[in-house]
């Protein structure tokens, strides 16, 4: 699939719903307040451990990274590029090494099902570009041969 394809920005435009919604929560005290508690007590459930008791750092960075997910998240709904595909992609690595780490060091294992769309969104956005850059260092090493 080529970047500029209508496919691609599709799946950009899909990322970029799927963080507005899982990232909404995060954006003010009140709702991550809610958000913590349906996190803790579904994780509970699952068996899946609960999150750490709720602080007002833990909550300031919670907004913060909502709020700056939330505006990224609706430029991708509303505009999605090629270029907010490959940089959501990178975006999404950074993600993912963050879960991992979280998830290597006790974080609750309520987490590892956001590590999987992570892992997930940031293949399907990569790809493409790891494929045209592949193909195009190919045809560059044919015209020098």
């Amino acid at each position: 699939m080529n970047p500029s394809a209508p496919a691609y920005l599709r799946i950009v435009r899909t990322s970029g719903w799927y963080d507005l919604v899982v990232t909404a929560g995060f954006a003010t005290p009140w709702t991550y307040a809610l958000v913590h508690r349906l996190l803790s007590a579904g994780g509970d459930a699952a068996g899946l451990g609960t999150m750490p008791a709720l602080t007002p750092m833990q909550t300031l960075y919670a907004n913060l990274m909502g709020s700056v997910v939330l505006v990224w998240s609706a430029l991708r709904v509303v505009r999605p590029l090629p270029l907010h595909g490959l940089l959501d992609g990178i975006a999404r690595v950074l993600f993912s090494l963050w879960f991992a780490y979280a998830l290597a060091h006790g974080g609750p294992r309520v987490l590892g099902p956001f590590l999987v769309v992570e892992v997930s969104f940031g293949i399907v956005q990569l790809a493409p570009w790891l494929r045209t850059r592949a193909s195009a260092a190919g045809r560059e090493s044919v015209r020098h041969s």
